[in-house]
């Protein structure tokens, strides 16, 4: 991850956008140290999505609510670089936490809609995660999005992309979209409860 950051140096904040002073406030000077500051942040759901600069106030965000706000600080700061959404085979190798979930229910992962950035090529994700983690390596799907994108929309290209999945998946037929979006929704619930939700001393 460090490496990664290392292509965001140079970039002091600079000006008065509203975004950009959030950032200064908690001591944030250069966009490689917003960036740090995010993978220090627990994973936890923010009160609502919608006005993902909360991230910042409540200390916790997920890939979608801090990769949203980065994206935005970049464009107060004529960074150019992309938010991209991403389809993933979420696993406990990945995604450590969820494993006991997709056991239960005889699944051995669930694709997950996944937020990050891209910056000159290389994919940059601050989403933190536990020691010992694989990185998410293939993937299944992805598209540049803009930030007004990460409710509805990444919402319903998600449950397409599961409703494909299950039609042509020997190990889900006969599992409806509310089933697997429900194991879905206990797998993330798992993953606010456990490591992802302790901070980072990194």
């Amino acid at each position: 991850m460090q490496e990664t950051l290392e292509l965001l140096t140079g970039h002091p904040l600079e000006g008065d956008g509203r975004i950009t002073k959030m950032f200064l406030a908690v001591g944030a000077h250069d966009f490689a140290g917003a960036a740090r500051h995010f993978w220090r942040l627990p994973y936890g759901r923010i009160e609502d999505r919608a006005q993902f600069w909360l991230v910042l106030k409540e200390g916790r965000g997920t890939c979608t609510t801090k990769h949203a706000l980065l994206a935005e600080l970049a464009r107060e700061q004529a960074i150019d670089l992309e938010l991209m959404l991403g389809i993933y085979e979420m696993g406990e190798r990945n995604t450590p936490g969820v494993g006991e979930v997709l056991q239960k229910y005889g699944l051995p992962y669930v694709p997950e809609a996944h937020c990050y950035l891209r910056y000159q090529g290389v994919r940059i994700d601050v989403t933190g995660v536990p020691p010992g983690a694989e990185p998410i390596g293939r993937l299944l799907y992805e598209e540049p999005i803009t930030v007004d994108k990460i409710g509805t929309y990444k919402n319903d290209l998600h449950k397409r992309f599961l409703h494909d999945w299950i039609a042509r998946t020997e190990t889900v037929h006969g599992r409806s979209l509310e089933d697997v979006w429900r194991i879905r929704e206990e797998c993330i619930a798992a993953l606010g409860a456990g490591e992802y939700a302790q901070p980072e001393g990194r």
